[in-house]
């Protein structure tokens, strides 16, 4: 595949070249298949030239792949992480009852990145009249399930998909990290959210101490994440679109020790020797709630 890197703009300050270096690039042309831009897949550590804004803060790659490249991987991606959907609708789940304090209409939810739809099932049982999901991957939506499958649009979202002032809550999850747009997407959210609607959003931390500690080795570092950010960056972000910011906090998740081990940087020979024992064992489905480095954002349009 040959292809340039195009860079790109501090999306809350709109600099380019205004950013010191974190870490080089460190990918060659293979990274760019399929399987590497797959959900959850085990960390390799490659990842575009990681910079952060002098003036904000934010933390992006530059230069990037073209959009279009990207979305094209997107859609060839695959479905890997069915045995993690329970703890993620536990996780997903417990975050969305925390937006009922808000006392938002629960007439029709939209989920970007949904996957197969396996959150837009925990969104109807939590009281939503009609739910609609917006996923890339055609081997994703495959496996959803009769009932889901025909509210999920395959698409990336964009300008004209969906008719304007339609949802009551926006969810997404561990995805906006990965969007090259963060202006378009987030002014397109807007969009579509009816007046007091509201967005939640949950997302790498990249200030968390995991990430503090790890640095490059954190699993966050990925060739996948176009942007990282910190509550601060977030809620600047979201605030510049007015949207009022209602909390962000850091999450817990429900996460299973063999997920946890996946994650964990280590050499790839040990840590797939490990990941076949726990496998073997009554460990593989031990879970419990940890605070991984992950924040969420709950937004009001206002």
């Amino acid at each position: 595949m040959g292809f340039e890197l195009v860079s790109t703009t501090c999306a809350i300050c709109t600099t380019k070249n205004n950013a010191s270096v974190l870490y080089p690039a460190n990918f060659d042309v293979e990274a760019f298949n399929p399987d590497v831009f797959s959900a959850r897949r085990i960390p390799d550590m490659v990842h575009y030239q990681i910079v952060r804004c002098n003036t904000c803060g934010l933390v992006r790659s530059d230069p990037v792949a073209d959009t279009n490249i990207i979305k094209a991987l997107y859609q060839q991606s695959s479905f890997t992480y069915n045995q993690e959907t329970p703890n993620l609708t536990k996780t997903y789940g417990h975050y969305l009852r925390k937006t009922e304090k808000y006392q938002i209409s629960k007439q029709h939810l939209l989920e970007i990145g949904c996957g197969n739809g396996f959150f837009l099932k925990e969104a109807l049982l939590q009281g939503f009249k009609e739910v609609t999901g917006i996923e890339p991957s055609k081997d994703a939506i495959s496996m959803a399930s009769p009932a889901i499958q025909p509210e999920i649009i395959c698409d990336m979202l964009r300008p004209g998909l969906l008719p304007s002032n339609t949802f009551n809550t926006i969810c997404i999850f561990q995805t906006f990290d990965h969007i090259s747009d963060p202006n378009m997407f987030l002014g397109e959210c807007v969009k579509l959210l009816k007046s007091g609607g509201i967005i939640l959003c949950l997302n790498h931390n990249v200030e968390a101490m995991s990430s503090r500690i790890l640095k490059e080795k954190s699993p966050i570092i990925d060739i996948e994440h176009t942007y990282l950010y910190s509550p601060k960056t977030i809620k600047q972000l979201f605030e510049k679109h007015g949207l009022r910011v209602l909390e962000v906090k850091p999450v817990w998740n429900v996460v299973r020790l063999y997920s946890l081990f996946r994650l964990f940087p280590m050499p790839r020979r040990i840590k797939q020797k490990i990941l076949d024992f726990v496998d073997t064992t009554l460990l593989r489905k031990l879970s419990f709630p940890l605070p991984l480095g992950n924040l969420y954002v709950i937004a009001q349009k206002l």
